[in-house]
Parts: C-alpha cells; structure tokens; sequence
C-alpha cells in the first residue's frame, strides 16, 4: 500500500514544472490567462509578494477547498521563499487534475524583479 500512495505522489510530481525565475517571468507575461499563487503564510505574504498573486497558504487546513476554486484548465505558477512549499503544492495540484503546473524552483530567492505589499 505504501508503494502506492509513493508511486502517485511521484507520478504526480512529473506534471510540476520547476522553472527558474527567467523562465517563471517569462510564463507570467506572455501566456494569456494564468494564476499566479503564492503559497506561503499570512505574515510572509503581507511582507511583500509578486503583484497580482493570489494567497493560498498550503499550511491553511482549507487549502484543498481554496484550490478546487481555481480553473485547472489554466497554467497555475507557484512560488514560495525557497521552492519547496510550492513544489508541495504543486504535487497536490496535479494529483487534483491541474493539467499545467509550474513552481518557482529557487522561490523568491531567484526572482529578479520587482516585489510589492499591494
């Protein structure tokens, strides 16, 4: 049974696409319609996050309830301070039927531009 549940969750991590920050800023200006989410806590987000990203703490016990809401016909780019948090994610999105997943592989700490508390 545990050779299961380890064969899913791996088998969902190959629908994650690790990006780098190019590549990531590249995603957010020139795919059409995406959904840019920041996976990190309250205190984290309100510091300062990439304008226009949505906060969904993937430690909130009603995370899944909050990402069932997103259209999963749409690419989801993840982000958190260092990538682990939103690769988390990003395996929990793709087991849920999410088709284009992308997390910021490096988190914040490869991301370039601009930040905002918006």
């Amino acid at each position: 049974m545990f050779k299961k549940i380890l064969s899913g969750i791996l088998g969902s991590r190959a629908n994650v696409m690790d990006v780098d920050g190019e590549e990531f800023s590249r995603l957010l200006r020139e795919e059409r319609d995406v959904t840019l989410v920041d996976v990190r806590s309250s205190a984290e987000y309100s510091t300062s996050h990439i304008a226009g990203a949505l906060h969904i703490n993937i430690m909130d016990p009603h995370f899944g309830k909050r990402v069932e809401m997103l259209d999963r016909d749409v690419p989801v780019l993840l982000y958190c301070r260092s990538g682990s948090r939103s690769r988390f994610a990003g395996v929990r999105l793709s087991g849920m039927g999410f088709k284009r997943v992308y997390n910021l592989a490096n988190g914040l700490y490869d991301w370039r531009e601009a930040l905002t508390k918006e």
